[in-house]
C-alpha cells in the first residue's frame, strides 16, 4: 500500500541518500521508503491532496482462495455485479457523506461534503474489484459504502436506497442496514497532489530514490 508522509528538520541536508538509507535501515522489512524529496513548507501529506483512489477486493466464491485471504473480503453469497454498478452510480458526484462516516478522534470537524469522480465494479473471475476515485474520504467512508453495496449485491436491498441514506446525513441511517466492511480488502492505490506544492525549493538537495548496488555479472561456461 503506497503512502506519503512529511516531516520538518531543524537543518538542511547536502544529500538525502544517507538519510534515505538510515530510515530504511530502521524500518521493518515490510515497510520501505522509495523516495525522499524536499518540498515547500506549505506542503502537508494529508491536507494537500487533490484526490485519492481506493480499491476494495471481494472474492465471490463458495471457497476462498488461500492466496487472497489477507487481501480480499470473502463473500460466500452470490453477488450481482450489475445491481452493484447501478447502485455505485448514486455515490458519484458531490454529496454530504455524513451517513457513511464513523466518528474519529483525529478529525477536527471534517467537511462531510466530498466529490466522487467514479465508482466502478470490475469483474476479474471470482474477484470483484470496487474502484473509487474522489477528492477525499471521511473516516471509514469507503468501507461503509462497500458494506452497503454488498447488501445490494446480495439483492437484500434495492440500489435506490443509497440516495435515501445520503439524504439522512446520519450514520444511524446506514447502521440499520449494514456495518463496515472489514479492512483487509481495502487498499489505497494512489494519491494526487497539487504539483506546485511538490516542486523542491531552490537550492534543495536532489531527490533520493535509494542507493542502487550494482552486482557484477560473472560469465559462466556452458556445457
Amino acid at each position: 500500500m503506497p503512502g506519503v508522509a512529511h516531516f520538518v528538520t531543524p537543518f538542511t541536508y547536502d544529500s538525502l541518500e544517507s538519510l534515505h538509507a538510515a530510515v530504511n535501515g530502521l524500518l521493518p522489512r515490510e515497510i520501505r521508503v522509495r523516495e525522499i524529496s524536499p518540498t515547500c513548507p506549505e506542503f502537508h501529506a494529508r491536507f494537500s491532496t487533490k484526490s485519492k483512489i481506493y480499491h476494495y477486493k471481494i472474492y465471490n466464491h463458495a471457497i476462498m482462495d488461500p492466496f487472497q485471504c489477507q487481501y480480499a473480503y470473502h463473500s460466500v453469497y452470490k453477488l450481482n455485479p450489475e445491481v452493484m454498478r447501478e447502485a455505485a452510480l448514486h455515490f458519484v458526484g458531490k454529496h454530504d457523506f455524513s451517513s457513511f462516516a464513523n466518528a474519529s478522534h483525529n478529525d477536527r470537524s471534517p467537511n462531510p461534503v466530498k466529490e466522487i469522480f467514479r465508482f466502478d465494479v470490475v469483474e476479474m473471475g471470482h474477484m470483484l474489484q470496487l474502484e473509487v476515485d474522489g477528492t477525499g474520504f471521511l473516516f471509514r467512508q469507503v468501507r461503509n459504502m462497500v458494506a452497503l453495496l454488498l447488501q445490494i449485491g446480495r439483492e437484500a436491498l434495492p440500489p435506490d436506497i443509497i440516495p435515501e441514506i445520503l439524504a439522512a446525513r446520519d450514520r444511524r441511517a446506514l447502521a440499520r442496514y449494514a456495518l463496515s466492511a472489514p479492512p483487509h480488502g481495502l487498499c489505497l492505490m494512489s494519491i494526487n497532489y497539487d504539483t506546485e506544492l511538490l516542486k523542491p525549493p531552490a537550492g534543495s538537495p536532489a531527490i533520493s530514490f535509494g542507493r542502487i548496488h550494482t552486482v557484477s555479472k560473472c560469465k559462466l561456461p556452458f556445457y
